[in-house]
Parts: C-alpha cells; sequence; structure tokens
C-alpha cells in the first residue's frame, strides 16, 4: 500500500515539486521538495498509472497559485491562511515580506513531519503553524478565529484540499470562511465532474485504500460558492495556463487539433474541466 492517508498526497505533490525545481528552466524552486517527499513520496508516483505523465498538472497548479498568492500580497493582503497546507514549503522559498503572517493549518502529523525536516530553516515572513482537523467544525473554527487574529487583510488557501471533502465538509468551510470577516478571498482549485471521474478511474483504487478518495467536483462549478458568500473573480484554466507557462501535457498538440472540431460548449467545458479560481466575499 503506497496512499496510508490523506497527508500522504502531500508526498506525491512534493516529487512533482522536486521534479520541477530540478529542470534548469524551472517555473519555481523549490529545494526542500525532494526531502520532504522522500522515498515513501517516489513510491507513490512509481506505483500509481501514468506517475509522471500527469506531472504537469501539479506543477502548473504550484505555479498559478505561486503567482496568485503574491499578486494578492502585493495588493494588500497582511496574513495567509494556508488550509491542509501539507509540505507546502512557500513560507521558506518565495520572496515574501517580513510583516507577512502566514499560517499553515494542517494536522498534526504532517505539520511535525514538515517542520522536523526542515529542521529549523528560517522563514521569509513571520510564520505559525496551527494544529486542527479540518473537518471537525470547531477545530476548523477555532484555527480560522487563531490565524486571522489581528488580521484586516487575508488569503485562505486550500490547494489540493477540497477534491478529498464532500459537498457538506465543502459547504461547513465556506461558510466558516465568510464568517471570518477579515478573509477578503479565497484561492482554490476545482475539478470538473467529468475530470473527477477520470481521476476515480485512474487513481481512486489508491487513494481509496489510504482514506484520501477523491469526491467534491460541483456540477455548478463556481457557482457552487455563491450561496455560501463567496462569487469567482478569476479563473484560470489549468489547460490554458499549462500552454502559458510552457508545460503542456503528453499530446496536447492533438487535443489542440481536435478542439477547433468541437463547438464552442464543448471547448468551454474543456477549459473548465480543472482550475485554480480566485473567490472574492460576498458582501451580505
Amino acid at each position: 500500500m503506497t496512499i496510508e492517508h490523506v497527508s500522504d498526497t502531500a508526498r506525491w505533490v512534493a516529487v512533482y515539486r522536486a521534479m520541477e525545481s530540478e529542470r534548469p528552466d524551472a517555473l519555481f524552486r523549490d529545494p526542500y521538495a525532494r526531502g520532504l517527499a522522500g522515498a515513501k513520496g517516489l513510491e507513490i508516483v512509481r506505483s500509481i498509472p501514468r506517475g509522471k505523465a500527469t506531472a504537469w498538472a501539479l506543477i502548473v497548479r504550484t505555479a498559478v497559485f505561486d503567482e496568485l498568492l503574491l499578486d494578492g500580497i502585493e495588493q494588500g493582503a497582511d496574513t495567509v491562511v494556508n488550509l491542509a497546507a501539507g509540505l507546502d514549503a512557500r513560507p521558506w522559498r518565495l520572496a515574501l515580506p517580513p510583516a507577512l503572517r502566514w499560517v499553515d493549518v494542517d494536522l498534526p502529523g504532517i505539520l511535525d513531519y514538515k517542520l522536523a525536516e526542515l529542521g529549523g530553516e528560517p522563514t521569509r515572513c513571520e510564520y505559525h503553524a496551527l494544529r486542527a482537523d479540518l473537518t471537525d467544525q470547531d477545530q476548523r473554527r477555532r484555527a480560522l478565529a487563531e490565524a486571522t487574529e489581528g488580521s484586516a487583510r487575508a488569503v485562505a488557501v486550500s490547494e489540493g484540499l477540497l477534491i478529498y471533502l464532500t459537498d457538506a465538509d465543502v459547504a461547513a468551510l465556506g461558510r466558516d470562511l465568510h464568517a471570518t470577516h477579515s478573509i477578503v478571498s479565497w484561492l482554490t482549485d476545482l475539478v470538473s465532474p467529468r475530470l473527477l471521474g477520470w481521476m476515480q478511474r485512474s487513481w481512486g483504487r489508491h487513494a481509496n485504500r489510504g482514506n484520501a478518495s477523491f469526491q467534491f467536483a460541483p456540477a455548478a462549478g463556481t457557482d457552487f460558492f455563491e450561496p455560501l458568500g463567496w462569487r469567482e473573480a478569476e479563473y484560470r484554466s489549468q489547460w490554458e495556463e499549462a500552454h502559458r507557462l510552457g508545460r503542456d501535457m503528453p499530446m496536447a498538440w492533438l487535443w489542440r487539433l481536435i478542439g477547433r472540431l468541437q463547438s464552442e460548449a464543448r471547448r468551454e467545458e474543456g477549459r473548465r474541466m480543472s482550475g485554480i479560481v480566485r473567490l472574492e466575499r460576498v458582501q451580505a
């Protein structure tokens, strides 16, 4: 068994960050990724179907989140609340303002592992780690309150989290984020039901055994978040961003050719198969 717990998926993604970081033309540099992924991360990538062939999607996701986060900080965010932070090393690797408050929120095991592996390496900004189960309402609300204490303008990040939650869990999270008034934007990634089906067929057996089932892919897309107090402010199609960043999926040229023969509606469906979204608060 390779994925034994949902936290193991953080090791999986860290391998892809390491692969990208070691390229001469890397989109980002994460010098910590290889060590954080460890042998377990390599085992996961080797054992799942098309483990390396799908690296492009997670590499693109990382690069786009970097861009959106830095944009938000430049526009005045004083706090980043990183939900299900996993092995994300952005507080160590990004050029962040020293006064920025960065708060990682995740289960004790994965945060303890990350901080032990980093061995006291200094961060670029003010850093805090909060240990909490985000599916537990009381723990989640306490963590959000503590993370944003004293903040005037915070950004919430849920990279790679929502897909492992139920619709009800995502709705509860969205409502609690909206109730945390200093959080003005929410960065997340989203897949379509069609892509979710492909992921379940390809990797579902491996993920399910580790209680990391792929679940959340709302048919309504970003409209799902409107009743929770959030609306789409920016959508970055992973397909389009991959082409912009020079990290196209294998055989992308063929899919582009096929796309020219499709209806506009079908092309838009393809564009929205997966993406990175910046949600903004809807004032009550």
